[in-house]
């Protein structure tokens, strides 16, 4: 029963492709199919928007990793010179200002860790402003070829080659919304971050965790 399905699957899709290349031969350069099938995750890398993007938010991520840098180096001296005066000043006095510290590195802590998410927001939200970018450039390509739908490549278990767009898409998106300056710099865009979701770098800070007190 499988095979019988797998067999009629596969006739299905060189009827199809037959079809589409009859069709092509009426009119040079524009693939005729009912559907087309394209691979997103490299029209988004490969296209002037997308590798804009990542350029931009690689650089927005390395300024995080650079100020967490130096916050790690300011707070491990003022650790130090706190620690120092450990010995010579009275109990009260010295707890006070170690727990002042530690409520000043947990502040840095949270401010940094909003600014990572803040980053991964950001990916997320200049991925969805291509997506809408890009729907009327996929729509006139679905006109041009007669096509129906226009499917993910990775989820189709079969295709024929000639109806994968992936190179046409991304050469018509360029040619359309070029490399997205204006809606990346847009105000009111979520802040920052590294291609993927995923920081450009540690972005995580290992700020001091605390200065030990002495017991009254």
């Amino acid at each position: 029963m499988r095979h019988a399905l797998r067999l009629a699957l596969v006739a299905a899709c060189l009827a199809v492709a037959g079809q589409g290349q009859a069709q092509e031969a009426m009119q040079p350069g524009v693939v005729q199919s009912p559907i087309l099938t394209l691979e997103f995750d490299r029209v988004y890398a490969d296209s002037a928007f997308g590798r804009h993007v990542a350029d931009v938010l690689e650089a927005e991520g390395a300024e995080i990793v650079a100020e967490n840098r130096r916050i790690e180096a300011e707070l491990g001296a003022e650790e130090k010179s706190l620690t120092a005066k450990r010995a010579t000043l009275p109990p009260g006095e010295f707890r006070a200002l170690a727990d002042a510290f530690d409520e000043k590195v947990q502040k840095l802590r949270r401010e940094q860790d909003t600014k990572a998410r803040a980053l991964g927001n950001r990916s997320d939200d200049l991925r969805r402003q291509f997506l809408a970018a890009i729907e009327p450039v996929l729509g006139e390509m679905m006109r041009e070829s007669g096509a129906a739908v226009v499917l993910e490549k990775r989820s189709v278990f079969l295709s024929a080659g000639v109806i994968d767009v992936t190179d046409t898409a991304i050469a018509r998106i360029d040619a359309e919304i070029g490399d997205g300056a204006e809606l990346i710099s847009a105000p009111g865009t979520a802040a920052p971050v590294a291609p993927d979701g995923a920081p450009a770098g540690p972005t995580n800070p290992t700020f001091p965790t605390g200065t030990p007190v002495p017991e009254e």
